[in-house]
């Protein structure tokens, strides 16, 4: 990325069925918006949309790739929501971060222990949730929407009026005027999240 982090994208699923497009397409608009984004790597599993669910095996495969990549950091979907795919992925993302630390197992790699786990919020339901901390996005904004441009499919070539495109400026718009900021994004912990200095708070 453009602050000099490797990111990796593990897809659980391929999000296939939708409404509208198809898996090639998808395919195509994904390489394009990873490529926005800066993403390092976009690994995307063989488990069914829809119906996803906290088994063993995601758990374990996941954590395979955790334990490959050794991430500083782990981003999951933050665990109140609607949509049952979104539920099970953030217990998945939660199993499988301490099955990584697993020894005396039949998994692939050596174990090892992501030290943060932070949850994003996309969620279906109508909520105001209670952030752990809130980041100024404002520099990178311009990124994220014409990386959610790329999605034809699901938005059409002109994104800006669509229900749920709307929904992401309005909402970056809300947590950044919470800070000072044009736009921001929310993060939960379920941990305390500390910081190195005073100076560091906006």
């Amino acid at each position: 990325t453009e602050a000099g982090h490797q990111v990796t994208v593990v897809d659980l699923t391929d999000g296939e069925p939708t409404p509208h497009g198809d898996l090639e397409t998808r395919k195509k608009e994904s390489v394009k918006s990873s490529r926005i984004l800066g993403i390092d790597e976009r690994i995307t599993l063989d488990f069914p949309n829809r119906y996803l669910q906290d088994e063993i095996e995601v758990r374990q495969e996941l954590a395979e790739i955790i334990r490959k990549i050794q991430p500083g950091i782990l981003f999951a979907p933050y665990w109140i929501d609607a949509h049952p795919d979104h539920v099970a992925a953030s217990k998945i993302c939660d199993a499988a971060r301490f099955y990584g630390k697993l020894a005396k197992t039949e998994m692939k790699g050596r174990p090892f222990y992501v030290k943060k786990i932070y949850y994003y919020i996309a969620s279906h339901l109508k909520l105001n949730s209670k952030p752990s901390f809130v980041m100024d996005i404002t520099k990178v904004m311009e990124m994220k929407i014409e990386s959610i441009r790329c999605y034809e499919s699901q938005f059409g070539p002109s994104p800006e009026g669509h229900q749920l495109f709307e929904w992401v400026l309005n909402s970056n718009r809300y947590w950044g005027n919470l800070i000072n900021a044009e736009f921001a994004e929310p993060f939960i912990s379920k941990e305390e999240v500390g910081i190195k200095d005073i100076e560091a708070l906006l």
